[in-house]
């Protein structure tokens, strides 16, 4: 058995893949807030009560973006080289308010507890002046004295030459109180020292609460008798050991997100759709990545929050404060407002009945009838409180707006919606992409209650919604393929390259990288190279990344410079001519590829013969400011052909898809709800 486990802020997705008999199990299980690990573990039982039998369990989590975003790391110390202690706080000179000289950015490592020490390498990899062991033995000392629990290791120019980083790293390893010890040119051997410093402060940063985090999970599955191994998934979609996640716990920043990526992207392929928007609706957050050509678009750098600067290969997303549990509220300006404040899995809700009188997206949605409130996702209530909701949107919203509480309801999902459509343009149109030539494909527990409203506004050529949307990220989980990236400032120019150095570092990384990547019991259907070239014209700032297909034995500088042709033309419509090329990076990922599953195992049970067999009930659904007679149908039982239209409710145990009034939909061979506007 393997098991896939997405934890989010407001519910723990588990789906359980029985590799023997072909069969999955779904579950939804509320999150526990103060320790993850407990619900983590109160799920997997949920889906099986021998762990003997699990043989993997791979985990999307959301600890260290989490501890990034409300600033709950460790206490963390910086030793750096003398004169730079305020890289991390200078950062790039931007600005938290771009339009105005105000702002303040506290950074996440005290003034006092970064010291420096006296060293110095050249840009050129020349050591003017070798470490002093016995200044990095009293920096270690005073950090520790201040408290701090983990270090950060940072000497300026280290990409060129690691060997006083190297230095340095063995002593202060040799004195300091555990293994919480993060060097710069170990986690991002690349030009700029902001990024670089930036990327390992956060990894040192995050490495006690993550490294605590995973032990307490190791130990609950360990205190059952199992031997499951345990995976991790990483902000590029892959997954990495525990030992590996505990060491660089910055590549999880974006976990859990990154698996539903994952899934879609495989579930569109087969469904056959190539080019897809995703949108993963949860308690929290809605998070928007594009899939192009049957790709996923990955970004080397991201901005978690001001100032707050991760530099390691990730899939490209946009995030914004939109979940289920977002609170709608009256700004300052008099203006209805959604989020980012929410209000999670305790109390939840106002229709929770567990004390929250605010109200949010979810509540809005049962007034309108999108939710059957009989039935709730998650199994944490038997039943909604309407009366609550009711309550919630017209003390805080209805009657400072002078709106009817059913207008008021309809405000709220009309703002998250606004909010919604405005991520995926940023992410489609502003790109240079047409919406149009896009499927979107809603997860999370909310995403389908929204989807036909943002089709008819962005314009969106279909939607798919996959068999189990609610635990999608779970799915994806279970789908990622091991993976290790590396990466090596080269900075020399094109026509100096010397092909045959190039194809050596190549070959060396590779060997270096094949080995993590085989270091797991996780089955592994083949390995596969991706190299890429940071490729930019001298006196530019931002390079392209140039894929390289040949073998590396044979490239040639004009065919580098044939493959930068191409990859800025794509990027930027023409090349430039007579400008010189420089090769800025050099990129390699080593992904283990596991075993494709089936995705026709997912529609395995009761099938009904007709779409009228699976009627369970109807109710009002109010819609455009009138209401409407609406259907609820067991989404799980309809049969493969069937024709479905709007208004109606799809329930399911994981999530509910809300058909609007201009939708019409099908069921494909996978069990995928096909969703297009009529008319």
């Amino acid at each position: 058995m393997v098991i896939g486990v997405d934890v989010g802020g407001t519910f723990t997705d588990i789906l359980a893949l029985d590799e023997i008999s072909g069969t999955v199990k779904v579950v939804k299980t509320p999150s526990t807030r103060g320790d993850q690990s407990i619900g983590f573990l109160e799920g997997i039982l949920s889906v099986t009560e021998d762990l003997s039998a699990v043989a993997t369990v791979i985990h999307g989590t959301t600890v260290a973006t989490n501890a990034l975003l409300e600033r709950k790391g460790a206490k963390t110390g910086i030793i750096t080289t003398a004169g730079f202690r305020d890289v991390l706080e200078m950062r790039r000179r931007d600005r938290p308010q771009t339009w105005g000289l105000w702002g303040q950015f506290v950074p996440v490592v005290d003034r006092q507890n970064r010291i420096e020490v006296a060293e110095r390498t050249l840009a050129d990899g020349t050591i003017r002046q070798a470490v002093n062991e016995q200044e990095v033995k009293a920096a270690a000392e005073t950090l520790l004295a201040n408290g701090c629990l983990s270090v950060c290791l940072f000497f300026i120019n280290g990409y060129a030459n690691p060997k006083n980083e190297q230095v340095a790293a063995k002593i202060l390893r040799a004195c300091w109180l555990n293994e919480h010890v993060s060097v710069a040119t170990e986690i991002l051997p690349e030009i700029r020292e902001f990024e670089r410093c930036s990327t390992a402060t956060l990894n040192a940063y995050l490495q006690p609460p993550v490294a605590n985090y995973l032990a307490r999970l190791e130990d609950r599955i360990a205190e059952q008798k199992a031997e499951s191994e345990i995976l991790i998934v990483q902000s590029n979609g892959g997954v990495m050991s525990v030992e590996s996640a505990k060491s660089l716990p910055i590549k999880t920043a974006l976990s859990g997100p990154a698996a539903g990526v994952v899934a879609a992207r495989q579930i569109a392929s087969a469904a056959g759709f190539d080019n897809i928007i995703t949108g993963d609706m949860g308690g929290t957050s809605f998070d928007v990545s594009l899939v192009a050509d049957g790709q996923n678009m990955l970004t080397a750098q991201v901005n978690i929050d001001f100032g707050m600067t991760i530099r390691v290969p990730m899939i490209e997303m946009t995030t914004i404060g939109a979940g289920g549990g977002s609170i709608a509220h009256i700004d300052e300006t008099g203006l209805l407002e959604i989020g980012p404040e929410s209000a999670g899995s305790d109390p939840g809700p106002a229709c929770y009945g567990l004390g929250n009188t605010r109200p949010t997206v979810t509540d809005a949605n049962l007034l309108l009838g999108r939710i059957d409130a009989t039935n709730p996702i998650g199994g944490k209530q038997k039943s909604l409180d309407k009366q609550a909701a009711i309550g919630a949107i017209e003390t805080n919203i209805a009657k400072p707006l002078g709106l009817d509480v059913y207008d008021a309801a309809e405000a709220i999902i009309k703002v998250a919606n606004a909010k919604m459509g405005g991520a995926i343009r940023l992410i489609s149109i502003e790109r240079g992409y047409d919406p149009k030539l896009f499927a979107m494909m809603p997860f999370g527990g909310g995403g389908a209650l929204h989807t036909g409203a943002l089709m008819l506004d962005i314009g969106l050529g279909a939607s798919v919604v996959p068999r189990y949307p609610g635990v999608n990220s779970a799915l994806g989980c279970v789908m990622s393929d091991l993976r290790h990236d590396e990466v090596r400032t080269m900075n020399v120019l094109l026509d100096g390259l010397d092909c045959a150095e190039l194809a050596q570092m190549i070959k060396e990384i590779t060997l270096a990288s094949t080995k993590r990547v085989q270091n797991t019991k996780a089955k592994l259907a083949s390995i596969d190279r991706i190299i890429e070239l940071d490729m930019l014209y001298m006196g530019q700032s931002h390079s392209v990344a140039v894929p390289i297909l040949e073998d590396p034995e044979k490239l040639t500088v004009a065919t580098i410079g044939a493959a930068f042709d191409r990859a800025y033309t794509k990027a930027y419509s023409r090349p430039l001519t007579g400008i010189p090329i420089r090769i800025l990076n050099l990129r390699l990922s080593m992904v283990g590829v596991r075993p494709a599953i089936d995705l026709q195992i997912l529609t395995k049970g009761a099938r009904a013969n007709s779409v009228a067999s699976c009627l369970i009930s109807e109710q009002p659904i109010y819609a455009d400011g009138s209401w409407h007679n609406g259907q609820i149908i067991d989404r799980l039982r309809l049969p493969e052909g069937a024709e479905l239209h709007g208004p109606a409710l799809l329930v399911q145990p994981d999530a509910t898809i809300y058909l609007d009034p201009f939708i019409s939909a099908t069921v494909d061979s996978f069990g995928n709800i096909i969703m297009k506007t009529r008319g």
